[in-house]
């Protein structure tokens, strides 16, 4: 019994295991051949179902629409659900629930996955059986409580998926504004310039075709700093005091730093520590490792300084956006640049003069203020709706092992706790 009141049960007791296994390789083909779908471990899983590569018209095993998948060989444990009829290999078991509401047993598999995980490090080759999945523990509340909870998990799950659809569309949204607004530009009407209709207006470019408006000007011309961090800042760090930026804190998803992994540092008394000191609108670049990456300090960060592998650029900002700086050099063009200058085999990476000599487009200030705006309208509403999609994310994660487990109970149709 659980602390709920709940019998213990397994899933061999509630469930039908069919165990993967690899098909006759002649029998596998890359194009629909009359076979089934041919999934061979988790790889293959997407978000929500499984996107099998693979067509078979031989299937040695096989598991039905509906059924939980789960992968049985490393990495052990990951789960899906079938939307068809599909061919397994034996990277994969599928579950079906005979005796257990198929929806409640399909979250108590995804909710319990890490005994599997724990089981099977203690193998040679991290992989779990039959065995293991027959003994796999789970609770077994009375019926209707099972669909309640399903019910109940399966709700927010929806919610779940609906908020990372409005993230994609965003996010396929942003890159194409991104590129007409980096390469076309914004009018004396507000509206994004065509190319087609008005050709007259753009013209040839070292950076490509652009609005004849708008100047082509190295960083550093318009800067009234190009610096980099310092070496050596170990021997401050702090559990308080000012953030010390890092790469990490650089995101290539937009311009905004990411701080939910930061280092705090208490600064020296000393030249170096004004000199690294981030101010906003700072344009900060990863010069190290993965070039290119971008960010632009916002208001509200308070005392921040930058390590030895991000460089700082700060604009003249009666001349220049920063903003419009930092999405320009997250565009494609811009990182085209980088990826040439990376491929140049220069291990220490960017140096500062090649910073302050790197090639943006400038157009009209009002410009550069209205096309900064837009993108950066789009980055908050990407922001809101990725910060919902972890809190949705966290709430089902605590929900879901107090549901599942009896310590929290739901009511069920009729009245009361069952």
């Amino acid at each position: 019994m659980s602390a709920s009141g709940w019998p213990a049960t397994t899933l061999g007791k509630v469930a039908a295991i069919e165990m993967g296994q690899s098909p006759p390789s002649l029998s596998v083909s890359e194009r629909p051949s009359g076979g089934l779908p041919f999934l061979q471990g988790n790889a293959e899983f997407t978000d929500r179902y499984p996107a099998p590569r693979l067509w078979c018209r031989s299937p040695l095993k096989r598991c039905r629409k509906g059924d939980v998948l789960v992968s049985v060989r490393a990495p052990v444990g990951a789960t899906n659900e079938a939307d068809q009829d599909l061919c397994i290999g034996r990277g994969l078991a599928a579950i079906r629930f005979v005796q257990m509401d198929p929806r409640f047993g399909a979250h108590a598999v995804r909710n319990g996955t890490a005994q599997l995980w724990r089981v099977s490090q203690g193998t040679t080759f991290e992989a779990v059986g039959s065995a293991e999945l027959d003994a796999f523990a789970l609770a077994n509340p009375p019926r209707p409580e099972q669909s309640r909870i399903a019910e109940v998990l399966d709700t927010l799950d929806n919610a779940i998926r609906a908020t990372e659809q409005v993230i994609a569309k965003l996010e396929m949204m942003r890159q194409g504004l991104l590129h007409d607004l980096l390469t076309l530009g914004i009018d004396e009407h507000g509206e994004v310039r065509d190319l087609a209709k008005a050709p007259s207006r753009f013209g040839a470019t070292p950076l490509g075709t652009l609005p004849r408006a708008w100047k082509i000007e190295p960083l550093g011309l318009r800067a009234s700093i190009v610096t980099s961090g310092s070496r050596g800042w170990a021997r401050y760090y702090s559990d308080c005091g000012a953030l010390f930026l890092r790469i990490g804190n650089l995101t290539r998803r937009n311009i905004n730093l990411r701080l939910d992994d930061t280092v705090r540092v208490r600064p020296p008394p000393s030249g170096e520590g004004t000199r690294t000191r981030v101010e906003v609108g700072d344009v900060l670049i990863s010069i190290t490792a993965d070039l290119g990456i971008i960010g632009v300090v916002r208001d509200g960060l308070g005392e921040a300084y930058i390590n030895q592998h991000i460089a700082l650029i700060r604009m003249n900002k009666e001349q220049v956006n920063s903003r419009w700086v930092g999405h320009y050099l997250s565009g494609r063009a811009a990182q085209e640049q980088f990826r040439r200058l990376n491929d140049s085999g220069a291990k220490a990476g960017l140096n500062l003069p090649a910073v302050s000599e790197f090639r943006v487009p400038l157009p009209p200030r009002v410009e550069q203020d209205a096309i900064a705006e837009r993108l950066d309208r789009t980055d908050r509403l990407l922001e809101h709706e990725q910060g919902l999609a972890r809190k949705l994310q966290c709430i089902r994660r605590g929900l879901s092992d107090d549901l599942l487990t009896g310590r929290v109970r739901v009511k069920v149709p009729g009245g009361g706790m069952v």
